[in-house]
């Protein structure tokens, strides 16, 4: 039996084929350091970095590619984001909504830097932007939120957010590991200053990808100093984009599977890939629903393709063994390195996420939801 791959929101699988011959091809063809040499190997892997920072550039309506930076992933690009904009005294405000990638350097800055942080929850389908503008200080300098929830599924107003933020003067970042390459992103006409994203899910690449958009009006400090290939006799980090950005050796393999699944997802077009997930969601939602021992973790239909689940009397991680060993199905259990989230929606033992991606099929979620119910027999004899 062929295993039914369930576990998108973590990372997408499988990938279309071009991706991994793209990896195959770099470290065969163009094995050299780009920008860190003027031969045509040299030459040739830096033609690899820069033709995909022009597909994301398109992707993400960027007029300028030079401000997005190449990152390891979204936790990379948000530390990044937030440790090289906040000083000790700023305010930061986020939301319960977060994953531990915001909220770890958060609150690590707040022990460590002097950095107050402030939480805002009111649950879902509320005003963000007037329980935001509550918390809001004369030092606030940042607001970061997560864009789509990796636990339920849900969306947060990231414009209504981002025009109040800009109106104040407030620094606006959005995580966007759960909605890049679902969302119609145009960040250059959008009131969002910074923007992390990962390549590994929804734009396809391979894991070890990543991003981050900088507005060019925003002061950020480079998070790490060392080798840019540029200004190389001055000890002083440049400070010019996209280069002081990414000291060091980048994954060039990488990044170039990462430009063929960026052009996979530009000739699909994103509106087709959300509405295939869409309908697989639905479909997967409607399911659930019908079996009586299932509990799903929220009442509303999820706004992107991640649903969360409990078999009532049964341990989540226990569930995710018996998917993946009898029935070959892959799901994540657990807290999804979400515990904000998680406190939220009590919880307090974890979930069982479903997060259907572009290749799976409606006999693949069908399959699955006849393997929920079995269990729930199961354990309710």
């Amino acid at each position: 039996m062929d295993m039914i791959y369930l576990d998108n929101a973590a990372s997408s699988w499988p990938k279309p084929p071009e991706v991994a011959e793209a990896v195959k091809q770099a470290i065969e063809d163009a094995g050299a350091n780009p920008g860190r040499g003027g031969h045509q190997l040299a030459r040739k892997a830096e033609g690899i970095i820069d033709r995909t920072r022009g597909q994301l550039a398109e992707l993400f309506d960027v007029r300028d590619a030079q401000h997005l930076f190449f990152c390891f992933h979204t936790t990379h690009a948000i530390n990044q984001a937030i440790k090289g904009l906040l000083d000790e005294g700023d305010h930061l405000i986020i939301t319960g909504w977060e994953h531990n990638a915001v909220a770890r350097p958060a609150f690590w800055l707040q022990e460590n830097s002097g950095v107050d942080v402030s939480i805002v929850d009111v649950g879902s389908g509320k005003d963000w932007v007037s329980a935001i503008k509550k918390e809001v200080r004369s030092n606030t300098r940042l607001i970061v939120t997560i864009h789509g929830s990796n636990v339920t599924g849900e969306c947060l107003p990231v414009l209504e957010i981002g025009e109040y933020a800009r109106q104040r003067g407030i620094y606006y970042l959005v995580d966007a590991a759960q909605t890049a390459g679902l969302y119609p992103y145009q960040l250059d006409r959008m009131p969002i200053d910074l923007l992390a994203f990962p390549g590994h899910k929804g734009l396809f690449g391979p894991q070890g990808t990543g991003g981050l958009y900088t507005a060019p009006h925003v002061p950020l400090r480079p998070l790490f100093q060392g080798g840019t290939g540029t200004k190389s006799e001055d000890v002083k980090q440049p400070l010019n984009r996209p280069t002081g950005f990414e000291s060091g050796t980048p994954n060039t393999p990488g990044i170039a599977g990462l430009g063929k699944g960026v052009e996979f997802l530009l000739k699909v077009g994103i509106d087709s890939v959300y509405e295939h997930e869409k309908a697989l969601t639905k479909r997967l939602w409607e399911g659930l629903r019908e079996i009586e021992e299932v509990q799903l973790v929220t009442d509303q239909l999820p706004q992107l393709p991640v649903v969360s689940l409990n078999i009532r009397g049964v341990d989540a991680n226990e569930v995710a063994v018996i998917l993946d060993q009898h029935y070959q199905m892959a799901v994540r259990a657990g807290f999804h390195c979400a515990a904000l989230r998680h406190r939220g929606l009590k919880t307090d033992a974890g979930a069982v996420r479903v997060s259907p991606g572009y290749f799976n099929t409606e006999d693949e979620i069908d399959q699955f939801v006849g393997a929920i119910r079995e269990i729930s027999r199961a354990y309710s004899l």
